[in-house]
């Protein structure tokens, strides 16, 4: 079993990424995207999106971190996996899911699960721009309006040199609203060689264990999820191994990691994205947690950095004491 930690753009970044894997049971992580259009970046744009890469490629809690790329000019692509190949990461991921309108417009994401062809120049050129040694994966949504192309989406990766392919359940229609229709996915399974990973709306063990079900698939990628569970991955692999409920993370082990989260907001984001980024992970740990909605109304409201670190020095002093 393969369980990998989804990117997910201002949300599931380096910051969270570091506290994820340090609550344990991922496998590997996948960065959010970044955005190739037409230059060669620089190396410092990769390391401010996967500063992990002047760790090994891999979170201090030791877990491989692979970048993800999207853009739409083979060229462009493969020059710039070239340049991000040389800073080590894990392996190098393309992104043809995003459903964001932005991203389309510009034939990027989603998009391009209307057109074969380009699918496979993409992942052909970029698989020929990188070291053999390192993975090129692709991640990929049903389609965009309907599923009639995804099995030629999903063999126009494979052609193209992809080893692994992860699909998110939807299609760039459905968005992010449930359900997310894991019973899609044996169709693409049956039409590559190659692993499939399967994603969306998995919240909970008993979502994972018929996920997999339903899907065939072993390995799964979890989104929100494990950002409203930060021990779900635990939880998974405790039922698996026929303990369930033996590694539950609760509230109180949460603390220390959430102090470490605002301690890693203010030490890395812009003062202008520090409150309401320790507000947005309350909001989604609200799903989990009551004492995250106490929590969470607590904080809605607060703005002055120094008073959030006083509050969360006390949650987490509280904790220690207990």
């Amino acid at each position: 079993m393969t369980l990998l930690l989804a990117p997910m753009e201002g949300l599931l970044d380096f910051v969270l990424r570091d506290v994820l894997t340090r609550v344990g049971g991922v496998d590997r992580c996948v960065s959010e995207f970044i955005r190739i259009t037409g230059s060669l970046l620089p190396d410092k744009v990769f390391l401010r999106y996967v500063p992990e890469l002047q760790h090994g490629g891999r979170t201090l809690a030791g877990v491989p971190v692979r970048a993800q790329l999207l853009g739409s000019d083979p060229v462009c692509m493969a020059e710039n996996a070239a340049r991000l190949a040389m800073l080590g990461p894990e392996g190098i991921d393309l992104n043809f899911g995003c459903p964001a309108k932005v991203v389309n417009r510009h034939g990027g994401g989603a998009a391009l699960l209307q057109e074969p062809e380009r699918i496979a120049a993409i992942v052909t050129a970029v698989r020929r721009a990188v070291p053999a040694h390192l993975p090129v994966s692709a991640k990929m949504r049903l389609g965009f309006n309907d599923t009639h192309l995804m099995r030629e989406c999903a063999q126009a990766m494979q052609a193209g040199g992809a080893a692994e392919l992860v699909v998110h359940a939807r299609t760039k229609a459905d968005g992010y609203r449930p359900p997310a229709y894991w019973e899609q996915i044996p169709v693409i399974r049956a039409a590559v060689t190659i692993p499939v990973v399967a994603n969306g709306e998995i919240w909970t063990v008993a979502d994972a264990q018929r996920c997999r079900e339903v899907s065939g698939c072993d390995a799964l990628m979890l989104g929100r999820g494990i950002v409203a569970d930060p021990g779900l991955a635990r939880a998974i692999r405790a039922a698996d191994a026929g303990q369930p409920g033996t590694d539950t993370v609760v509230w109180a082990d949460l603390l220390p990691h959430l102090a470490a989260f605002w301690q890693l907001v203010c030490d890395d984001l812009e003062p202008r994205q520090r409150a309401g980024r320790l507000k947005q992970w309350l909001n989604l740990l609200r799903r989990r947690f009551t004492e995250a909605e106490v929590a969470y109304q607590h904080v809605r409201t607060m703005t002055d950095q120094r008073a959030i670190t006083a509050w969360v020095a006390g949650l987490a002093g509280a904790a220690a004491s207990e």
